[in-house]
């Protein structure tokens, strides 16, 4: 069934304006982006389809132009605007943590750290630099590494906090595995980094670990 074949109210343009984007599944949510399906395919099995594939919007607005090149139907036009919307998320919610102080928005730094990281195949450690009064300076992406571990240098980490001049940061890093629950060495990396950071004055307020759905804080669970 195509989109032209639905009633009215069920099409996801006509029901989006009627009843707000919160009403539409996320197969309606990518049908109006890519706007026309293929031959055989209508354009909310397409959507299906390729939510099937990358694993939910985390791993499709993640994707590789080589990912996105391997599926028919999706070309440049498309990954452009699917792209282009992702980035606009993040920098709308990097400008709301650059106007308050992060203590005032914790829920926009979750949502901004499940932007950045969420869905990567690799696992991937960042860190948000925040000024003296915990706004945010800058986000950086500091270190790569496999599916299973991240080798992260505290020298870096604090070269980085003294070239923003930052007075805080907050860690934060993905498991590509999809569980966001903190492992031993995790809480080993984030106390050499306090340490480390401690030196020089730099609090750590948190850090963030980013699984698929989840994003779970080490100040919240006590961790710090």
């Amino acid at each position: 069934m195509t989109i032209k074949d639905l009633p009215a109210e069920l099409r996801p343009r006509e029901k989006l304006l009627a009843r707000g984007p919160a009403a539409l599944a996320d197969a309606e949510l990518l049908a109006l982006l890519l706007r026309t399906g293929l031959p055989g395919q209508g354009v909310l099995a397409l959507a299906g389809s390729l939510l099937e594939r990358f694993g939910g919007f985390g791993g499709l607005l993640h994707g590789t132009p080589a990912d996105f090149g391997q599926v028919k139907g999706l070309g440049p036009a498309k990954r452009a605007e699917l792209a282009a919307v992702m980035e606009m998320a993040r920098r709308a919610l990097a400008q709301q943590i650059r106007a308050e102080p992060v203590f005032d928005a914790p829920t926009k730094v979750k949502d901004f750290v499940a932007l950045k990281l969420g869905g990567q195949r690799r696992e991937v450690f960042g860190v948000l630099f925040l000024d003296g009064q915990h706004r945010l300076i800058e986000w950086r992406e500091l270190f790569q590494g496999t599916l299973t571990q991240t080798s992260v240098y505290p020298r870096e980490v604090v070269k980085e906090a003294l070239a923003l001049n930052a007075g805080a940061v907050i860690l934060a890093h993905n498991h590509p595995s999809g569980l966001a629950e903190p492992s031993r060495a995790d809480e080993y990396l984030t106390q050499a980094l306090k340490s480390a950071l401690a030196l020089v004055d730099v609090r750590v307020l948190d850090h963030l670990v980013v699984g698929t759905g989840q994003v779970v804080s080490f100040a919240e669970r006590g961790l710090l």
